[in-house]
C-alpha cells in the first residue's frame, strides 16, 4: 500500500540491508514451523469463535476446546487470555487491511479511490452481519475498560480513521472536493454510515441497509464536490 493512504502501522518494508540480515539468518527448525502454524492455527479458531462470541467470549479452555488440545498446549503459544485476544485484534486488523484497504489502492488517487475504500468497507461489514465486525464489538465491549486489549483495539481503529482521512484529503488535492473540506469531518460522516448499516442490518434485520448507506455516501459527496 502506498503511503498516501496506507496504514501507518503495517510492517517496515524491507531494504536490501536488513533483506541481507534476514538471509543470513538460518532457517527455523521443524519444530519451529511447527510452533508457527500451530500459533496460526490458534488465531485462526480464535478469531472465527471471537466473531461470534465477542473477545469476552474468547478464553484458553474455550480455544483449547475448539483446537481439540489441552490447556496448557494453548497457553504455551500465548501466556495468557489478554495475549491471545490482542493476537486476535491484530490477526483482524491484517485481514481489513487486506479486503478493504489494498483493493482500494487499484483505483486512480482521489475520490475514485476513497468511493472504493467505501464500498469495500462496506461489502465488509455486509458480509459480517452473522458475525459480528471485531471493531465494533470490541468497542462496546472495552470502551470503558482500559488496558492492553483496548489499547490494541484503539489502535488499530484509529489507524484505519487516519488512512481514510488521508484518502479524504487526496480527494481535496486531487480538486475532486472543496479545498474548504474538512477530512476529520467526512471521515466521521462516512464511519456514521457504517455504524448505522450495521445497526440496521444485524439488528433490525433490515434488507434496506446496503442501499441506504450508499446513497448516504452520496449524498456526502455531493455536499462537498469541488
Amino acid at each position: 500500500m502506498t503511503a498516501d493512504v496506507r496504514p501507518s502501522s503495517s510492517a517496515t518494508v524491507a531494504t536490501p540491508a536488513r533483506r541481507a540480515r534476514g538471509a543470513s539468518q538460518p532457517r527455523l527448525s521443524k519444530a519451529a514451523q511447527k510452533g508457527q502454524q500451530t500459533k496460526a492455527a490458534i488465531i485462526d479458531a480464535a478469531l472465527s469463535l471471537a466473531s461470534q462470541v465477542g473477545l469476552e467470549g474468547l478464553s484458553i479452555g474455550a480455544i483449547a476446546e475448539v483446537m481439540g488440545m489441552s490447556k496448557s498446549g494453548v497457553f504455551a503459544h500465548f501466556g495468557s487470555r489478554e495475549e491471545l485476544q490482542i493476537s486476535v485484534v491484530r490477526e483482524y486488523h491484517e485481514r481489513f487491511e487486506r479486503d478493504v484497504f489494498r483493493p482500494a489502492l487499484q483505483q486512480p488517487r482521489g475520490l475514485p479511490r476513497l468511493r472504493a475504500l467505501f464500498d469495500n468497507w462496506m461489502r465488509q461489514t455486509s458480509l459480517e452481519i452473522d458475525s459480528g465486525c471485531i471493531y465494533i464489538s470490541g468497542a462496546v465491549e472495552f470502551d470503558d475498560r482500559p488496558g492492553p486489549v483496548r489499547d490494541a483495539l484503539v489502535e488499530t481503529v484509529t489507524t484505519w480513521q487516519a488512512a481514510l482521512r488521508r484518502a479524504i484529503r487526496l480527494a481535496i488535492d486531487e480538486g475532486h472536493l472543496r479545498a474548504d473540506a474538512d477530512p476529520a469531518q467526512i471521515a466521521f460522516e462516512i464511519h456514521g454510515l457504517i455504524l448505522a448499516l450495521h445497526y440496521e442490518a444485524r439488528f433490525l434485520r433490515s434488507s434496506r441497509g446496503l442501499q441506504q448507506a450508499r446513497t448516504g455516501f452520496d449524498n456526502i459527496v455531493a455536499r462537498y464536490l469541488a
